[in-house]
């Protein structure tokens, strides 16, 4: 499974996105399984809010299973947690600690995201740096 961060989602569907053209023509080489977890999802549907097409468009995609919405538990907040405070001077969102938390859960090393500025700063535990896509 390939972790999906909020950027490209709304990049996907947003043709004024400037990175649309780079998110799309890296979807069309991704073959894995595409997942995403609530956070990314609440944001990428908040910046999106001047569409509803493109939120439903969101919606379309989580609905027909191109991206899965991968589980958070109460026992992944502690993790969280500790991940936004050592990275509060970047600061950490909400939406990162909680793809980061499912990357080391799951052993998730790919993560699609036009955030490369944090996401090459994060390290996973057990996982290393993360795979960054485009």
């Amino acid at each position: 499974m390939i972790l999906v961060d909020a950027g490209p989602i709304v990049a996907l569907v947003h043709r004024d996105d400037r990175n649309h053209e780079r998110c799309r023509d890296a979807l069309r080489a991704i073959r894995e399984p595409l997942g995403t977890v609530w956070p990314a999802l609440t944001e990428a549907m908040y910046l999106l809010g001047f569409s509803w097409a493109a939120q439903e468009a969101v919606w379309d995609m989580v609905l027909t299973g191109g991206l899965e919405m991968v589980p958070l538990g109460a026992g992944d907040g502690p993790r969280m947690r500790d991940l936004m405070r050592k990275y509060r001077d970047l600061p950490m969102d909400l939406a990162d600690a909680a793809l980061v938390t499912i990357a080391e859960r799951e052993g998730i090393r790919q993560m699609f995201t036009v955030d490369r500025r944090d996401f090459t700063i994060y390290r996973p535990a057990r996982i290393g740096r993360f795979s960054i896509i485009p």
